[in-house]
């Protein structure tokens, strides 16, 4: 289970890290949005539940206004890091591990058989992949292989690049507005399941198929769709069909009302 950290984007409050168990996002009297506190004049919004089988975000009964990377969550969703939780006016976004660079080494372009995939989950190329199989440049200009069609977004933001087993994210010079797990990032060595963030909207999550690090999901957790609830609820029993003992009941009545009319009219 790697360290998670809870980052207020506009630095209400300082980062603060997030515990194995329950943490619950609060609006105290006075309006302000925070993490844990049970005393009066608080009202629960939201809870990060925290465990072996990952990260979620539970929405409070009957609250409305919740969202994760834009969209809205009525009861629960599944949580990455760099993930972005905007709950009554403020964002926080969920910061994990990356291995950043303070100087990217000599640049390359090595190509080969890599299965590795850049996977869009968010902005305009959602539900698209790139292959890793050479280098990729991410950027407005169109001689880019990831196009991005926005007039603030850099000719050349950033390109993803193999030396040997390892990917690396270099920046172009564009600055720190590319987050990798929730952390700004200048260059940056890539791991499977790491979340890109170009631009707080562009997101994409570098995937290998079949790979046990990646994360189980179906598309519907990926479009944060609601799950039914964060306690799971006893089995139900089997559902036995009735409309065998229906129909012999309509037809032992119908029986019996011939006999009656059959004996009546003699």
């Amino acid at each position: 289970m790697q360290n998670l950290l809870v980052h207020f984007t506009h630095r209400q409050h300082p980062d603060q890290p997030l515990k194995p168990g329950v943490q619950r996002i609060v609006r105290h009297a006075s309006g302000g949005v925070r993490l844990g506190g049970d005393a009066a004049g608080t009202l629960l919004l939201a809870q990060f539940c925290l465990d072996d089988r990952g990260l979620w975000l539970q929405v409070a009964s009957g609250m409305r206004g919740i969202h994760v990377n834009g969209r809205p969550v009525r009861r629960m969703a599944l949580l990455r890091p760099g993930d972005a939780v905007y709950a009554d006016g403020v964002e926080m976004v969920v910061q994990g591990e990356c291995e950043v660079l303070n100087h990217a080494p000599s640049r390359s372009d090595d190509g080969g058989d890599d299965q590795r995939l850049l996977r869009g989950v968010g902005g305009q190329h959602h539900g698209r992949s790139f292959t890793l199989d050479r280098p990729r440049v991410i950027g407005r200009g169109l001689e880019s292989d990831i196009v991005i069609d926005d007039p603030a977004f850099a000719e050349q933001h950033a390109r993803i690049e193999r030396h040997g087993d390892r990917l690396l994210l270099r920046d172009l010079g564009a600055g720190e507005s590319t987050r990798v797990n929730g952390v700004s990032v200048r260059h940056c060595w890539l791991q499977p399941g790491d979340q890109l963030v170009f631009d707080a909207q562009h997101r994409f999550v570098l995937e290998v198929p079949h790979d046990g690090r990646k994360r189980v999901a179906s598309v519907e957790e990926d479009e944060l769709l609601d799950l039914p609830s964060a306690v799971e609820a006893p089995a139900k029993p089997a559902r036995v069909s009735r409309w065998p003992w229906l129909l012999g009941s309509a037809l032992l009545l119908a029986g019996l009302l011939s006999l009656l009319l059959w004996f009546g009219a003699r």
